[in-house]
């Protein structure tokens, strides 16, 4: 009789987009640990090449519904690197605005519907809303607050069309930020529960050392812009990605996935990340919430990027209600700029992580190429690497439930699988 367990789950749930999981076992060892991404890849690389630089903003909002400001954003700053547009102070902090507003609506959606059910053993975010359902109206509230203020500086929430290279087509008026206030300063007392809440969960111990990577800034928390910072290397300039981190194809999967070059190892990215490389630069009121809930640092198990993303509305929150409280609208909407053949690139911080973006433009103002580098798709080997660390502690459950906490370890890390999945092999290419 063999000893060999094929553990698999054909669909991945409560995360966005197709995937699966195939774990292969023999005896006690792990023989292999398949993150599968099976959903159509997407191609938007390869479709942006001929466009007008000026269509790539509204073309790279569409690569994802829950996170259309980090494609958008990443997209125009690379571009504006490319040409030497530089931005006025005020159009940067409605930049940072409409950023906050994306961090809000995405991490408290994957807190409460998404990640919460399963520290309950809940089956869903409706399962879950009988047990606590004051938490999750509060959730759903502050999400709708965060989609509201996309609503007034981008437009509209999902895929936004107010940003524009260089600003934006329409600057909002102060009345129209400050009607806003009164929800978000109640939306930051809610979220401070909802954090004390989160904190309260009974958390597996998955501690597992490994490269975390985020954006570091000496006076701001990293959204935008900023160095690459990593608890392993030196810090390295965006310009640097390409010579430090890189993309492979692995064929079970339709998203490419990434390491670094140097060691040939995969490194982590996302809210952990993040608090771990920049907890100095948290608003006052988040500061104080992570001395209060937060683990001791260094924060290594998975299970508390519940945690972090808590914080980060947290931070959200207070920021965006300090760039409106201190708005006044920008002289002009946006800076014009002349077409030349250039290149420049840019990353910037999606809820799920580290987003980068390299594009070279014709002198005609059209894409000649780009490169889009999603966090997902950065995760992808990492995930793999915890799920084989982890396996070893189920394996005395049945199929089932060692499948069901795998799953509960994959949505920890918040992955945006649509996103991921729009490389453009050469032998692609060439068809």
């Amino acid at each position: 009789m063999s000893d060999t367990r094929k553990i698999t789950v054909n669909a991945l749930t409560r995360v966005e987009g197709e995937g699966a999981l195939h774990v292969r076992v023999s005896g006690d060892q792990i023989e292999s640990v398949k993150l599968t991404i099976y959903e159509p890849p997407r191609f938007f690389e390869s479709f942006l090449r001929g466009r007008a630089i000026e269509e790539v903003p509204d073309i790279t909002a569409r690569i994802c519904g829950i996170c259309p400001v980090a494609y958008q954003m990443t997209s125009v700053h690379a571009i504006e690197k490319a040409l030497g547009i530089e931005i006025t102070p005020g159009i940067r902090k409605l930049r940072r605005l409409l950023y906050c507003a994306e961090w809000i609506e995405s991490h408290v959606l994957h807190i409460v519907m998404l990640n919460a059910p399963d520290f309950f053993d809940c089956h869903s975010g409706i399962e879950l809303a009988e047990k606590f359902p004051d938490r999750l109206n509060d959730g759903l509230r502050i999400k709708k607050i965060g989609n509201r203020v996309l609503e007034v500086l981008g437009g509209r929430a999902i895929h936004p069309v107010n940003v524009r290279i260089g600003g934006f087509y329409r600057l909002p008026s102060r009345d129209e930020l400050t009607e806003l206030l009164p929800d978000l300063r109640w939306a930051l007392d809610a979220a401070i529960n909802l954090s004390q809440w989160v904190a309260t969960f009974d958390f597996p111990e998955f501690n597992i050392d490994c490269e975390l990577v985020a954006l570091q800034s000496d006076d701001e928390y990293p959204m935008n812009e900023g160095v690459i910072a990593s608890t392993i290397h030196s810090p390295i300039s965006v310009d640097e990605y390409e010579q430090h981190f890189g993309e492979q194809h692995a064929s079970h999967s339709t998203a490419l996935q990434s390491k670094r070059h140097d060691s040939d190892t995969p490194y982590f990215l996302g809210p952990l990340a993040r608090l771990e490389l920049n907890q100095e630069q948290l608003f006052p009121a988040a500061r104080k919430l992570a001395e209060e809930i937060c683990p001791p640092f260094p924060l290594r198990n998975r299970f508390h990027s519940i945690i972090a993303r808590s914080i980060e509305v947290v931070h959200a929150l207070e920021e965006a209600i300090e760039i409106i409280e201190s708005y006044q609208p920008p002289p002009e909407p946006f800076r014009h700029y002349q077409h030349w053949e250039s290149e420049g690139c840019a990353a910037t911080e999606a809820p799920r992580g580290m987003i980068y973006h390299h594009y070279r433009i014709n002198d005609d103002g059209t894409v000649a190429s780009s490169k889009i580098v999603p966090p997902t798709s950065q995760n992808q080997l990492q995930i793999e690497s915890d799920l084989r660390n982890y396996l070893p502690r189920l394996l005395d459950q049945p199929d089932d439930i060692v499948a069901a906490e795998c799953e509960k370890l994959i949505r920890n890390y918040d992955p945006c699988i649509s996103c991921s999945t729009h490389f453009l092999t050469l032998e692609m290419e060439r068809t």
